[in-house]
């Protein structure tokens, strides 16, 4: 017994104390739904009055997300926003999650269309605020991702290509801030390019409405791959560069190309890269190709080709690492679901899951909003969700009263107060948002 510390041994604990705050940096993300009025554009918006559960829809979404925001990923993590004076923090009354499981299943395909436009408008809404790109160019890079879930219970979950039961849903995300445009939850048995079209016809919509009125382009990995697409992306004047397949007919345009029309370009220490550009089928075809070197080329000898097509100009080496750039959407999808809402489809209903997927989104973009607006990141560094909430959201805290005014009082030498004050003033002295 020597070795126990007697000091933390004879730590009693209570929990007992009205005033604690479980999260209290939800402060920050809480004052931008209010300055972007989010209960009222939800209670607007979606209609559930008639059916169980469904009334007052703005409350309850706002939990869903405020839960989510602060690391929650089941239903009963929304628990922690009842504990204490957190809910004073918040906003909106905190609702229990029993209440927001009968909520979530009052779902219906009409409904997840009323709260997805809350997820268009709430996007318009923050970018009138200075979140948005304004005249400047649009990059998007649309993916599609497995939710895994366990048990054969789930509505609409199955096997896909991955050969893992779960839902597989489309996902839109604004390239260099990682904000979620565009979302749409499918079976698990969608093929990639399932309701592809309709879905960038929506995003396209969605962002003009929102403000963005520069160029325009969308990044697509080759399971994309579709002349219906790309015909949909010229119709509405987006640029693009989407991957394709080493079918035959790509193969043979490959091979072509003549040798000295290959560019070199860095690699790892143990291989070699190059890029060259054809024609295919009318269309820019941009080819990169790759072997080991060394010792290790024993292995893999031969080129590895991969391709996209393009309808951007520009050097087919720039053009190439702009491409390649489509894989930072994974950063995105890591957010949503390392910890996030996205990390646990909770219920056996398939709307109620979509209803879930939408609240993680607004929940995700909420987030990056703060950061944005509150100047919590350098400009030339991708937000991520983790960070953030480490140093802020999860910032504990007790509120007081002192001279009849509400004080939260947060922890001596917090290492990031200097900036969460300033967060918290860029924040509130936001204008109220045009509606």
């Amino acid at each position: 017994m020597s070795g126990v510390s007697r000091g933390i041994d004879r730590i009693e604990v209570t929990f007992d104390e009205p005033n604690l705050v479980a999260n209290a940096g939800l402060l920050l993300v809480a004052t931008l739904s209010v300055r972007l009025g989010l209960e009222r554009l939800i209670n607007a918006t979606v209609h559930l009055s008639g059916r169980v559960g469904g009334a007052l829809p703005g409350r309850k979404v706002l939990t869903l997300v405020h839960a989510m925001a602060a690391g929650g990923s089941h239903i009963d993590h929304a628990d922690l926003l009842r504990s204490g004076a957190t809910g004073a923090v918040l906003g909106h009354r905190v609702m229990a999650p029993s209440t927001l499981g009968t909520f979530l299943r009052a779902f219906t395909f009409g409904h997840i269309r009323q709260l997805d436009r809350v997820l268009g408008e709430a996007l318009r809404r923050a970018w009138a605020l200075g979140a948005g790109p304004e005249s400047e160019q649009l990059v998007i890079d649309l993916d599609s991702t497995i939710c895994e879930v366990c048990g054969k219970a789930k509505h609409g979950a199955g096997y896909g290509y991955t050969k893992m039961l779960g839902y597989h849903p489309l996902i839109a995300v604004r390239a260099w801030t990682g904000e979620v445009l565009h979302v749409r939850m499918r079976k698990g048995a969608a093929n990639t390019q399932r309701g592809a079209v309709r879905f960038v016809e929506e995003l396209v919509a969605r962002v003009r409405r929102a403000g963005a009125t520069g160029e325009l382009i969308m990044r697509f990995d080759s399971g994309f791959w579709s002349n219906t697409t790309l015909a949909t992306l010229e119709r509405l004047d987006v640029g693009y560069t989407m991957g394709v397949r080493m079918i035959k007919s790509v193969t043979r345009a490959v091979e072509g190309i003549d040798e000295s029309a290959w560019t070199p370009i860095d690699y790892t220490f143990d291989g070699e890269a190059e890029v060259a550009q054809c024609d295919y089928k009318g269309r820019r075809l941009i080819v990169r190709r790759t072997r080991l070197v060394g010792r290790q080329a024993t292995l893999w000898p031969q080129w590895r080709h991969f391709a996209f097509v393009t309808d951007l100009d520009g050097d087919c080496v720039d053009l190439d690492a702009f491409h390649r750039a489509h894989a930072t959407v994974e950063l995105a999808i890591r957010d949503l679901k390392e910890g996030a809402g996205l990390e646990h489809v909770p219920s056996g209903h398939f709307f109620a899951n979509s209803a879930w997927l939408v609240c993680a989104a607004l929940a995700h973009d909420l987030i990056r909003w703060t950061a944005m607006l509150g100047d919590i990141t350098p400009e030339d560094h991708l937000t991520v969700a983790r960070t953030v909430r480490t140093r802020f959201l999860s910032m504990p805290g007790r509120l007081v009263s002192r001279s009849g005014r509400s004080t939260l009082r947060a922890p001596l030498e917090w290492p990031w107060a200097d900036t969460f004050n300033r967060a918290l003033d860029l924040l509130r002295a936001l204008p109220p948002v045009p509606v």
